[in-house]
């Protein structure tokens, strides 16, 4: 006589049992932890806009946040208000606009919805910063970026991060010497028109001077994760030029 253990059934029916039971728990695990990621994005975010303004621990060479447990206290500070632009123009405070995911607003958009667009106002030591928070394709995967401006589009500071791009090439868009050679440049030309800025390889300004001809230094062996940082630059700051425009106005 045959063990009913052998059979088809039981087989099928003990797989079933198992992935019922951990897929329950990886749901319970994923709800327990769910308020603890949700707060490391919080921080993550918000050390990210504070670094364009130079709210940061850094020494000469290195990247260092604000710590974890001042970044809330901090932000409040500088960060005076939190737009969401939309129809180019209609800007609306709101308090999480950091909260907004911008891989799902361009997805949002792609479907024909209208897109939403988050704007961080900064002031520290008398000046005011806006950070727009933006998102591309690299070489291999996502690449992003929080970039400080001031009311003209010229950047004050810069971020930029990745997901995917070769160590010690591509994803060194997130060191240093790359993200403060932004510092400085205009997002538009001479004319005053939008612009971008472009990551050269034949750059005839290695020291970054030249804070007019709407190009940065690339990084060696890195062309095509430098030419998906210029492509995001352009395409998604260029979707703030209308309400940049409002602020001559007023």
């Amino acid at each position: 006589m045959s063990n009913k253990t052998d059979s088809n059934l039981y087989t099928i029916l003990f797989a079933i049992g198992m992935v019922v039971v951990v897929g329950s728990l990886l749901a319970g695990v994923a709800s327990v932890l769910r308020p603890k990621i949700d707060e490391n994005k919080r921080i993550e975010k918000q050390q990210n806009i504070l670094y364009t303004m130079g709210v940061h621990e850094n020494d000469d060479t290195s990247v260092a946040f604000v710590a974890d447990d001042k970044v809330g206290e901090e932000f409040t500070k500088y960060i005076t208000k939190q737009l969401v632009i939309t129809n180019g123009t209609d800007a609306k405070e709101d308090n999480e606009a950091y909260l907004i995911d911008i891989k799902k607003e361009q997805q949002s958009a792609k479907d024909g919805n209208e897109r939403q667009l988050p704007l961080f106002i900064g002031e520290k030591d008398g000046k005011t910063y806006y950070i727009a928070p933006i998102r591309g394709k690299g070489l291999w995967d996502a690449v992003w970026a929080y970039v400080a401006m001031d009311n003209n589009m010229v950047v004050q500071g810069a971020y930029f991060d990745h997901k995917g791009e070769t160590a010690g090439l591509g994803a060194n868009i997130k060191e240093r010497y790359f993200m403060d050679d932004f510092i400085g440049e205009s997002l538009k030309d001479t004319s005053g028109n939008f612009a971008g800025i472009a990551i050269s390889k034949s750059n005839g300004d290695p020291l970054n001077e030249d804070k007019t001809d709407n190009e940065v230094d690339a990084i060696a062996g890195a062309t095509i994760t430098g030419d998906g940082v210029a492509a995001m630059i352009k395409s998604e700051l260029k979707l703030y030029v209308p309400y940049f425009n409002t602020l001559k106005t007023n």
